[in-house]
């Protein structure tokens, strides 16, 4: 006879977020031609209804490296993993917050 797990399967963490919200997003990279754009176009993929003109820009100190805010309206937690999951793994992105 099989003994029950000690500690049986939990379901994963409920979201503190509830959707929609506006939901505002930092990518970070170096700061090279078309990394906007870039940045931009995969929001867009996630995001219809985001506007790329209210991209908030920072340089950094010595304007080696640019950070985007991104702000959507995010509709699900599904949506944001998608969307963090492929802003990360673009080659120009040096980490998403």
């Amino acid at each position: 006879m099989r003994t029950p797990p000690a500690n049986p399967p939990q379901d994963p963490a409920p979201s503190l977020l509830t959707f929609p919200c506006i939901f505002p997003m930092k990518v970070m990279g170096r700061r090279e031609d078309g990394f906007a754009q870039v940045v931009s176009e995969i929001v867009l993929r996630h995001a219809e209804d985001f506007r790329p003109e209210t991209i908030e820009m920072r340089s950094s100190k010595n304007a080696r490296y640019l950070s985007l805010t991104v702000t959507i309206n995010a509709r699900s937690r599904e949506q944001l993993d998608a969307l963090y999951s492929e802003l990360s793994k673009h080659p120009m992105v040096m980490m998403v917050l």
